[in-house]
C-alpha cells in the first residue's frame, strides 16, 4: 500500500468518525439521563480526538513527498 493510498483509507475513516459523531451529538442533545448523556459526552470527546488524528494522518501521508510540505511535528522523527 502506497502512502497515497494510507491517505485515502484515512479519509474514509474520517467520514465514518464524521457519521457516527453527528448521530451521537444528536443522541446527547436528545438524552434525558444524565448519566447516560455523561457517557455519550465521553464517547464524543475520544471520537472527536480520534477524527482528528485521522484528519492530520490523512493529510501528512497524502503529502508526505511533496518538498514543500512543512507536515505536523507530532508526526516527525
Amino acid at each position: 500500500m502506497t502512502l497515497r493510498e494510507m491517505s485515502e483509507e484515512y479519509r474514509v475513516s474520517s467520514r465514518l468518525l464524521s457519521d457516527r459523531l453527528r448521530v451521537l451529538r444528536r443522541q446527547a442533545r436528545e438524552c434525558k439521563n444524565r448519566e447516560e448523556r455523561w457517557h455519550l459526552e465521553r464517547r464524543i470527546a475520544r471520537l472527536t480526538e480520534m477524527l482528528t488524528q485521522t484528519n492530520e494522518l490523512a493529510a501528512h501521508t497524502e503529502h508526505y513527498y511533496e518538498r514543500s510540505y512543512c507536515g505536523n511535528e507530532k508526526y516527525r522523527l
